[in-house]
């Protein structure tokens, strides 16, 4: 659950349906796959927001199980389920962060979480903590040489 808590944290919890702030309606944990402009206002239940969260969780999990190609630690795990449930599975599959680890380069995948701190093209200072926490998270698992 270690890397459920760290995902709270970041995200926060709202039970309100909400727009963030590049205008993606939002509910519960960071949930955005089945609410709509229309829904912002309606209020979700705790236990519906727990289930939203574990749907959520098993998505971003999958995509880092079938996308990393090399042996990572729980931790660089983690990391990258927390980054993956936040940008998404695509902009994962597609990501520099993706080849670089692939390609056994640890220290520098690290380093690319700090590229991803943009919405809508806006430097968000949220992001910003994030990425960095991620990345610190993820270089625990590097070797020196890598």
């Amino acid at each position: 659950m270690g890397g459920a808590l760290f995902i709270i944290g970041h995200e926060g919890t709202e039970p309100r349906v909400y727009l963030d702030p590049v205008g993606i309606p939002t509910v519960c944990t960071g949930h955005t796959a089945t609410v709509s402009k229309k829904d912002v206002g309606r209020t979700f239940s705790e236990e519906v927001c727990a289930d939203l969260l574990q749907q959520d969780l098993r998505v971003s999990e999958a995509a880092v199980k079938r996308l990393v190609k090399q042996p990572i630690t729980q931790a660089q795990y983690d990391a990258l389920v927390s980054f993956t449930f936040n940008v998404g599975a695509g902009n994962l599959s597609r990501s520099t962060l993706l080849r670089r680890l692939n390609a056994g380069q640890c220290m520098a995948a690290a380093r690319e979480f700090n590229r991803w701190v943009y919405a809508g093209g806006v430097k968000l200072a949220g992001l910003v903590r994030r990425r960095h926490e991620e990345s610190i998270l993820f270089a625990t698992g590097c070797t020196e040489n890598q």
